[in-house]
């Protein structure tokens, strides 16, 4: 080696003794060395007494500049006295004690690890090796070893691993020398290859016998044990071999032991050490069964237990949860098939991806499980979320388009003209000359939309199907049978009629108005109606006195019977005075009233179920022999109407357009909230407020179904797949459930403890997964009992549930007394990974996947009410017809609207088409022109059936657009538009959350549209290619959306510039060239919308959405303002809702914001200079520097979200528990871009 210069530094004095010896043993290195024996030990004595007595001495060594490392790694190199060499080891061990994690640095950095094995090497050659130079070569090793990351490398190339082996071997009674080998062995064996090395030279069973019971001795030599053998139990080899050994047992045996003996508390390290082994062991489907067998899951249950009282042995409880829940043994769904509970045959079958595999799957095969779910060894070491974060980090720039023709606008047209011309018809505006229109008059046939035929044209197709409206009947669950009627019905200018039976004592007209509501109360008049024998729905009001027998059940019929057959609908009247019952007119100075007194069954009385009673079929098979209800159900409901509140609701009209519409179950019942209305509350609902513990506690209750299995009753309730009885009677002693209602999505109700609900959701039609909406009603509750329920098939794997969103309840009896309303509710609400396996037919191919459980609690405040819960805000089909209808009434003679049938859908439902914008001033040319030649807007929603917020969003765009304010007229003057309020009509009708009929995500459709199968899409990319081909492509395209994962509302756009930024292509400064227009729609709406988010904005064009609405029409349109906006499912982080859950209220001011917004960007291009450019183009600098600077992407977002400290809450199987767990959070969530964005298709990427 060539001899090192002793080098000083300014500043160190050159008189400086240590630097003096240095200089001295610098000049003794090589042959004088081995000569002069002596004095190289007495050089190197004193240069260790300066050092551990003055401690500017080691600075003056280890100083910027100094050689005193490379003079003293060379004198050790170089000498072959054991005592010089202990001497010099002693020094080197002083020195990196402090400050070491640079001075460690300088030592690797110098060659310092390889002359330690060198040594090592030889020393192990002599006859006896010196202890002491063992125990000090060790000790620095195991210093240094964890800073030198060829360490492992290093150890197995020069034979070290075996000398540290049977170095063990020969001392295992010897502490002293012991521990050091012990925490070198512990850096060796986090090198894989060298775990399996030792494994194979028996370190493991070494191990054991180290391990003990038990002992308040050697305490930090059995934590130093259990580390190494934890590490080594990394490698599958080595679980195998400790399972064979049958140390699985023993490690149990272990823990309990220790668990039961440290009281107080002082060896968490070495109990964790052992759940670590534990941990590691039970990676292996082997070590699962030996933990299983071994009565593994009763122990850690019962030891977990006893932790949680006290906080700090968290990280016990969470280690013991870990591992409980990975030997859970996986269960089945509880289903026949994972496909959806629908079926709809598809007019064709698409060549190949997902739903031409559904088709081809032969039928015998069960695609629920896999046939051995637990035969890949996944779940531990490929399957956990924080390797699918490392990994999502690592291909975070993966998914960003790269092809610079891609990135720029087609110039070319893609279909002829010809092909297109069809579309004319959807553009009257375009060449309307008005010449025929009187503008002094009020309204004229040029203006007349078509919406009377849209909602009406497919309700008469289908208008004898029973359409069953909610009444007072349901709000007991506790119904009689109803025997089947004879004879039509007959719907004559809005009235019912029917026939009446041949043998009532008195048949009275009772006419009714159908129900609406505002501040609404309840009249009873029992005494009167007694008096007048007024039959009612139960019959109690005539035979309140009398005992149940076959002949009275009869009795009590025949009077429902009469009750129902005097059913009518007319819009006003009264009853008559000796009936005893007074009817509050309509227009009343009081309040305007409608009574309901029976259940309306609009278009024949038909063999279901009324809707919301969730008991009883009527007529059907399995209806049961129904209770009589203590009163109440013959009570007259005095039901305000609430036009003042929601001007756009209106019971009646909801009942016709329901008839329109069309599903695939043929639902005939009409959901309360969708009848009633939703009045938004005017109290603020804020983020719920996350309990310590909550989600390991709701693990533990799942785990105690294993380990007291007689515990759980496992009842089904509530089952779509026995079609002809989905709602399974049990007298009372359950909860009832139903979900067939429009947009209904329920599939199973399985009860598992008197008040516990495992409920299951159906998949999209044509799939077999999406489980995310869901819309479903309860009743037959009791008063004041928490009830806990369980969503066991969510497919995502994070969900805003974690972060503060609780999901949505009506009550009807809310609604009866004046608060028709939707509301947060649900306390421990957590979302994490279930033990229900999710087959690889359902996972894309992956096995070894679990669903995911979202579970909450909740109590009701009401006897015998009907109570739904839905993901979010349910907005129906029929309720857009509803919407659309009533928004024709608000039209003003200055406001073009005009409504179209775009197409049909699979299904049979029209997908409307609004156009939108002032009437001309007059019909002059000058007029017509300015009218002709408005820059077009085209607004889409609701392409996804689940992201129902989309549709609140829209519902408040539409509203601005047809107000009468002078914001409204300003805007309809300076655009045309063009608005498809609802893409996908099929797949909100049937209750899907992602796709339409075809089983796809229309939003996946884009690039090549089939006319058959995606005609929404088809038609829709049609109309922009029209406007494209006349040169009329509009100024802006958006289309509103939701997303789960995110908090506030945020745009996507497209950008080149921002694209190529964030990979490393190279680019010419022309390939760049872009007009920054398109950030200025986004900015403006963070100016003026609180919700906004302009930080949550990404413009960078990905692959993965190439297909999507916002890409095509960008690339193949040729519209730079192209987007999609995004409305949070949960509510805001920022802003003035900042820490509030998003209601309708908030969603329908950013619809109308975003109106506001297009005048201020009129305003804005139209001014002469750019300075608002300049702005943009700052901000995008800004943008970009933190980019550079964070290290992250733009189009990758963070999921921004506070970490809590129990970890494992968020992860099933994570094996990084050694880290503290809330740092190990705090770097997901930071540091990696955000896995939720970046997952596939198949786990429903929301991005888009």
């Amino acid at each position: 080696m060539n001899r090192p210069k002793m080098a000083t530094e300014k500043g160190v004095p050159s008189n400086s003794r240590v630097l003096m010896l240095l200089g001295q043993l610098e000049r003794m290195n090589g042959e004088a060395m081995v000569r002069d024996v002596e004095m190289a030990r007495q050089i190197t004595t004193k240069i260790l007494h300066l050092i551990q007595t003055q401690e500017k001495s080691g600075k003056e060594v280890m100083s910027k500049g100094s050689s005193g490392m490379e003079v003293i790694l060379s004198s050790l190199e170089n000498t072959s006295d054991v005592q010089t060499t202990l001497n010099i080891l002693y020094i080197l061990s002083e020195l990196l004690t402090v400050g070491r994690g640079r001075r460690v640095g300088v030592f690797v950095s110098k060659g310092g690890t390889g002359i330690l094995f060198q040594i090592l090497i030889t020393a192990n050659k002599e006859l006896s090796p010196s202890e002491e130079l063992m125990l000090q070569l060790h000790s620095l090793l195991a210093k240094v070893g964890s800073k030198d990351r060829k360490f492992g490398v290093k150890a197995r190339l020069s034979g070290a691993l075996n000398v540290t082996i049977n170095l063990m071997k020969q001392n295992l009674q010897n502490n002293k020398l012991l521990l050091p080998c012990l925490q070198v062995l512990r850096v060796y064996s986090s090198n894989s290859v060298n775990a399996i090395s030792l494994g194979k030279n028996g370190v493991v069973e070494l191990m054991f016998k180290v391990v003990t019971p038990y002992s308040k001795k050697n305490t930090s030599l059995l934590k130093v044990a259990l580390d190494a053998l934890g590490a080594l139990l990394k490698s599958r080899t080595n679980a195998r071999r400790a399972v064979d050994g049958g140390h699985v047992p023993v490690l149990l045996a272990l823990y309990l032991d220790w668990h039961r003996n440290d009281t107080r508390h002082r060896h968490m390290l070495i109990r964790k050490g052992l759940l670590v082994c534990l941990r590691n062991i039970t990676n292996i489907k082997l070590g699962r069964k030996a933990f299983i067998e071994a009565d593994g899951m009763r122990i850690l249950y019962n030891s977990s237990t006893e932790c949680l009282p006290v906080r700090t042995l968290d990280p016990l409880v969470n280690t013991s949860s870990l591992i409980m829940r990975k030997c859970f043994p996986k269960n089945r769904l509880p289903l026949p098939t994972i496909k959806s509970a629908f079926h709809y045959q598809l007019p064709h079958v698409p060549a190949a991806g997902p739903v031409a595999q559904l088709y081809s799957q032969p039928p015998g095969v069960d695609d629920v499980v896999d046939e051995s779910d637990d035969n890949e060894e996944t779940e531990a070491d490929t399957d956990t979320e924080n390797e699918e974060d490392e990994k999502d980090h690592h291909s975070a720039n993966d998914d960003i388009e790269t092809d610079i023709n891609k990135l720029h606008p087609k110039k070319s047209p893609t279909r002829p003209f010809e092909e297109l011309r069809v579309y004319e018809r959807f553009f009257l505006e375009l060449s309307e000359d008005f010449q025929g229109y009187n503008f002094e008059c009020s309204k004229s046939a040029s203006t007349t939309s078509s919406s009377a035929s849209f909602s009406s044209s497919s309700a008469s197709t289908r208008s004898t199907r029973p359409i069953i409206v909610p009444t007072a009947q349901a709000l007991s669950p506790k119904h009689m049978p109803v025997p089947s009627f004879q004879g039509d019905c007959n719907f004559v200018k809005g009235q019912h009629t029917q026939p009446s039976p041949p043998a009532p004592t008195t048949t009275l007209p009772v006419p009714l108005t159908p129900l609406e509501l505002d501040t609404i109360h309840l009249t009873t008049d029992q005494d009167k109606k007694e008096e007048a024998h007024i039959p009612t729905p139960d019959g109690h009001t005539t035979m309140s006195s009398f005992t149940r027998s076959p002949s009275q059940g009869q009795m009590i019929e025949q009077e429902l019977a009469r009750a129902l057959e005097c059913v009518s609908l007319e819009e006003e009247g009264a009853l008559n005075a000796d009936e005893g019952l007074k009817v509050k007119q309509e227009g009343s100075p009081v309040s305007a009233t409608r009574h309901i007194q029976s259940p309306l069954l609009l278009g024949g009385i038909t063999t279901r179920r009324v809707g919301g009673g969730g008991g009883s079929n009527w007529g059907s098979d399995c209806g049961s022999e129904g209770a009589e209800d203590e009163g109440g159900e013959g009570e007259v409901l005095e039901v305000p109407d609430t036009a003042l509140l929601l001007p756009l609701h209106d019971p009646d009209l909801y009942v016709e357009m329901v008839k329109g519409t069309h599903s695939v179950p043929l639902y005939a019942e009409v959901a309360y909230p969708d009848y009633f209305g939703h009045v938004a509350p005017t109290f603020r609902e804020t983020h719920m407020e996350r309990v310590y513990g909550v989600q390991r506690s709701k693990i533990f209750q799942d785990i105690e179904r294993l380990i007291h299995p007689n515990d759980i009753l496992d009842k089904v309730v509530y089952d779509l797949d026995i079609p002809s009885c989905p709602v399974i009677e049990d007298h009372g002693e359950s909860l009832k459930f139903n979900s067939q209602f429009e947009s209904g999505n329920l599939r199973k109700a399985v009860q598992v403890r008197k008040y516990e609900y495992d409920l299951v959701l159906n998949s999209d039609i044509n799939s077999n997964h999406y489980h995310q909406w869901f819309y479903f009603e309860v009743s037959g509750m009791r008063v004041g009992t928490t009830y806990r329920f369980n969503i066991i098939n969510s497919e995502k794997s994070n969900s805003q549930f974690n972060y503060g969103m609780q999901v949505l309840m009506y009550s009807v009896q809310e609604a009866i007394s004046g608060r028709p309303r939707w509301v947060r509710t649900g306390t421990d609400i957590c979302y994490y990974k279930n033990h229900f396996a999710r087959s690889s037919i359902a996972a894309g191919g992956q096995k070894g996947k679990s669903y995911y459980t979202l579970t909450f609690s909740t109590s009701f405040s009401h006897k015998d009410d009907v109570c739904y819960f839905a993901y979010h805000y349910p907005y129906t089909y029929s309720t857009l017809k509803m919407h659309l209808s009533k928004l024709e009434a608000l039209r003003t003679p200055q406001i073009y609207l005009r409504q179209d049938v775009l197409c049909e859908t699979l299904g049979g439902n029209s997908c409307p088409l609004l156009t939108i914008t002032a009437m001309p001033e007059s019909n002059s040319n000058d007029h017509i022109c300015q009218f002709r030649n408005r820059p077009l807007i085209f607004l889409s929603a609701r392409v996804h059936p689940g992201e129902t917020n989309a549709s609140w969003v829209m519902k408040g765009t539409l509203e601005f657009l047809m107000g009468t304010s002078p914001l409204a007229a300003s805007l309809r003057e300076a655009y045309i538009f063009k608005i498809v309020p609802m893409l996908n009509p099929d797949g909100v009708v049937n209750g899907n959350h992602r796709c339409s009929l075809s089983g796809e995500d229309l939003n996946r459709q884009w690039q090549n549209p089939n006319p058959e199968l995606h005609p929404t899409i088809y038609h829709t990319k049609s109309l922009l290619q029209y406007l494209a081909h006349i040169q009329r492509a509009p100024l802006v395209f958006c289309d509103y959306h939701g997303h789960s994962r995110k908090k506030n509302v945020f745009m996507y756009g497209c950008s080149v510039k921002e694209t190529v930024w964030q990979t490393n292509i190279s680019a010419t400064s022309s390939d760049l060239q872009e007009d920054l227009g398109y950030r200025a729609l986004p900015k403006i709406l963070s100016q003026i919308a609180p919700a906004f988010s302009m930080a949550s904005c990404s413009f960078v064009v990905e692959r993965s959405k190439e297909s999507t609405a916002r890409v095509v029409v960008w690339r193949e349109i040729g519209v730079q303002r192209s987007y999609t906006m995004e409305s949070t499912l949960c509510g805001c982080d920022q802003g003035k809702y900042k820490g509030l859950q998003i209601g309708t209220r908030e969603l329908e001011e950013m619809g109308a914001q975003f109106c506001v917004a297009l005048l201020r960007l009129k305003r804005l291009t139209g001014l002469r200079n750019h300075q608002h450019l300049l702005d943009l183009e700052s901000d995008i600098i800004g943008t970009q520097s933190k980019v550079v600077s964070s290290c992250s992407t733009t189009y990758v977002m963070d999921e921004d979200e506070p970490s809590f400290l129990e970890a494992i809450d968020y992860s099933a199987e994570s094996n990084d528990e050694d880290a503290e767990p809330e740092n190990e959070h705090v770097g997901q969530v930071h540091e990696n871009p955000d896995p939720l964005d970046q997952l596939s298709d198949s786990e429903t990427n929301h991005r888009d």
